[in-house]
């Protein structure tokens, strides 16, 4: 057995160790500038868990720096652009023309909740008694998302909104039209809080900025029962839509007069609110008068 010591192994053994420790020497002069028992350890082959993982590394799953997805900011579904950012809608007058059971209307009915056909998509037709007469005007797919503002803007599934307002000549059904039902109806929000409606663009009337009126109930069952709405507001129209709407299409001109002597900062409606309340009632609108007009809206409650 040899028992020479680690001093008597030979030249040729004396010069390897040598190279080793210049190298070393060097490895651990430009090393010098960093602190740290990691960086260290890695010189002397230790464990590579103790040098920081690069951004880069492409190894397993669980050294990459990618966040899980329940970390990422992915805006709420149906946020309309917003991101995670909403308010709380006001409640506002239901107005003179609401056929919600609240008031007493001149034409076929004065609840149109309480109608087995409410329910629909498309509100454009009369869909009471006997007329089938459908609103005319620049067409308008609106789609409205409801979220809880309590709940970092959670979409608001199985929720019922109730949508009605006046046509382009600034008239409401079964009020100043009683034998007409049209643009009046009910959708039920899907997974993603949302309801979409295919109507008209507003006309103007004398008085009112052009407006979208809306109740918001926490079923389908008490919307159809009436009087139980969580929620009565309104919808503005964004004033360069209602401009080039009334000026561009056919069947508005009374519109073009009124809109003139109205201001949204005057309205007896909108005056009072806020500038965020203001942006989130205002619907962001795409398309033109020949196409029609895609508008999109968030609706925001406090549960």
């Amino acid at each position: 057995m040899d028992h020479r010591d680690a001093h008597d192994l030979g030249l040729a053994h004396d010069l390897k160790t040598m190279t080793q420790l210049a190298s070393r020497r060097r490895a651990l002069g430009w090393f010098a500038g960093a602190s740290g028992a990691a960086m260290l350890a890695a010189c002397d082959g230790g464990s590579s868990t103790a040098m920081p993982a690069s951004t880069g590394n492409t190894g397993s799953s669980g050294a990459t720096a990618t966040p899980s997805p329940s970390a990422t900011a992915t805006p709420t579904p149906g946020a309309t652009g917003t991101g995670a950012s909403c308010v709380t809608d006001p409640a506002e007058t239901n107005g003179p023309y609401p056929a919600d059971g609240t008031n007493v209307s001149s034409g076929i009915t004065s609840n149109v909740l309480t109608a087995a056909n409410v329910v629909r998509s498309d509100i454009r037709p009369s869909f009471l008694g006997s007329s089938t007469a459908v609103a005319a005007g620049v067409q308008v797919a609106l789609t409205l998302t409801l979220v809880d503002v309590n709940a970092a803007c959670a979409p608001l599934a199985g929720y019922a909104i109730y949508l009605w307002h006046c046509d382009r000549d600034g008239k409401y059904s079964l009020y100043d039209l009683p034998a007409e039902s049209y643009l009046r109806g009910v959708g039920v929000t899907d997974a993603n809080g949302m309801a979409t409606f295919t109507t008209i663009f507003p006309g103007c009337y004398a008085g009112r900025w052009p407006h979208i009126h809306f109740e918001v109930f926490s079923s389908l069952a008490n919307a159809t029962s009436g009087r139980y709405a969580t929620l009565v507001s309104q919808l503005a129209m964004p004033s360069a839509a209602c401009s080039t709407v009334y000026d561009g299409a056919s069947g508005y001109a009374a519109s073009i007069r009124n809109f003139a002597g109205v201001s949204l900062s005057g309205d007896n409606v909108f005056g009072d609110n806020s500038s965020a309340q203001i942006a989130q009632q205002t619907p962001a609108m795409r398309g033109s008068v020949a196409d029609g007009y895609t508008a999109t809206a968030m609706i925001g409650i406090a549960r």
